[in-house]
């Protein structure tokens, strides 16, 4: 089994809902992932270019995430799905999103898991 890179906690501010007053602007979106890799040779090298970047994962759901409006979580995480396993070496992915200001009592999200196809 491989390795995993995850990121947690991420809080973006993202146009997101589908209520007019979700519309007016951003709301904060907080992104968990969780990568899970394929197994890779003992040796790194102790070299980034034999690795997954997680620099590349980062920047490109900041950069999806705020690249337009979502009406749903479902579509926002389905997205971020899509640039995870378009990466190197990524197996499955796990994504979350979560919208803390939505209820001051919990949290409201939607998660859910893909592998890349064999």
């Amino acid at each position: 089994m491989g390795g995993r890179i995850f990121i947690r906690d991420f809080r973006l501010p993202v146009s997101i809902g589908i209520h007019d007053f979700e519309k007016e602007g951003p709301q904060t979106v907080v992104v968990n992932i969780d990568l899970l890799l394929e197994p890779a040779g003992k040796a790194h090298d102790d070299r980034i270019a034999n690795v997954l970047n997680y620099d590349v994962v980062h920047d490109g759901i900041r950069d999806l995430a705020t690249s337009r409006h979502f009406n749903l979580q479902e579509t926002l995480v389905d997205a971020i799905l899509d640039l995870c396993l378009a990466q190197p070496g990524v197996v499955e992915a796990r994504v979350s999103t979560e919208k803390p200001d939505v209820y001051k009592d919990c949290r409201v999200g939607y998660e859910q898991v893909r592998r890349r196809p064999a």
